[in-house]
């Protein structure tokens, strides 16, 4: 990890106990996971329908909770948070802990233009930061100024890209723009679209700042939940709209994570 990071850890240690990630995810900090799965609102054991996968619940909280996930002799650690930058921010911190190979972002995104469908899976090409957590990221926060674009690893994504299209799956690069609200976006959304990004979720531009800070090759997988553009909506989805969904997030994305996981 960058010494930032360390900085940043160091601190939370000093006013609280140094094995927070195993109190709350129930991880072990002596393993080295192959990946660490970082997932708003998604339990690995109500999306994943393969049984070729084992799940193994380790820790389960109000809001948050950790679960190992196996596979052919991969171990891959897995922690379900709240949605929102603000909840990404603190318990993908807490992660500092411990020890992973790959970091993998997965969760939904809503599509603002006609390009892309429901169960369509992307991967941000970069990220408007419309939030306000990352200024919690700067050395001083009245200096943050949000509305910045923030950059994945542009080689590592395209490896992965790759890599899924040899097995048949499609990992389409998008923009996205990242919001605080869910609800309150429809009532900006004429101003977000602005920005001319494609997709809008919450927490990508987040992940990728902290990614960076933790010096550990990253990737966020989003399934599209909803178009704007083409009035499917985020609630009250129709079936064939609702089994594309759970195609992509049920059995694309534990392929994928599998995939990732895998390589070298």
């Amino acid at each position: 990890m960058k010494p930032k990071m360390k900085r940043i850890l160091d601190r939370i240690h000093q006013f609280n106990v140094s094995n927070m990630a195993e109190l709350n995810y129930g991880l072990d900090s002596n393993i080295v996971y192959d990946a660490l799965v970082v997932a708003p609102g998604w339990k690995p054991s109500k999306i994943i329908k393969d049984n070729s996968f084992k799940v193994t619940t380790l820790a389960v909280h109000s809001y948050i909770s950790g679960f190992l996930v196996e596979k052919e002799g991969m171990k891959i650690a897995w922690i379900q948070i709240s949605s929102s930058a603000s909840n990404l921010l603190d318990h993908l911190t807490l992660t500092a802990e411990l020890k992973y190979k790959k970091l993998i972002f997965v969760g939904a995104v809503g599509a603002l233009t006609d390009k892309f469908n429901v169960g369509d899976i992307c991967t941000p090409s970069y990220s408007i930061a419309g939030v306000f957590a990352n200024a919690y990221l700067e050395e001083d926060i009245k200096n943050y100024r949000p509305f910045g674009t923030v950059k994945p690893d542009e080689e590592y994504v395209d490896r992965v890209i790759d890599s899924a299209k040899s097995s048949g799956i499609t990992l389409n690069k998008a923009s996205v723009y990242c919001t605080d609200s869910i609800a309150l976006e429809y009532y900006h959304l004429d101003e977000i679209k602005k920005f001319n990004t494609d997709l809008i979720e919450m927490e990508t531009s987040t992940f990728y700042l902290l990614a960076d800070l933790l010096e550990v090759p990253a990737i966020a997988l989003l399934v599209v939940s909803d178009n704007s553009a083409a009035g499917h909506p985020l609630v009250g989805r129709d079936e064939k709209l609702q089994e594309k969904y759970n195609y992509g997030r049920s059995v694309i994305i534990p392929e994928l994570v599998f995939k990732i996981a895998q390589e070298t």
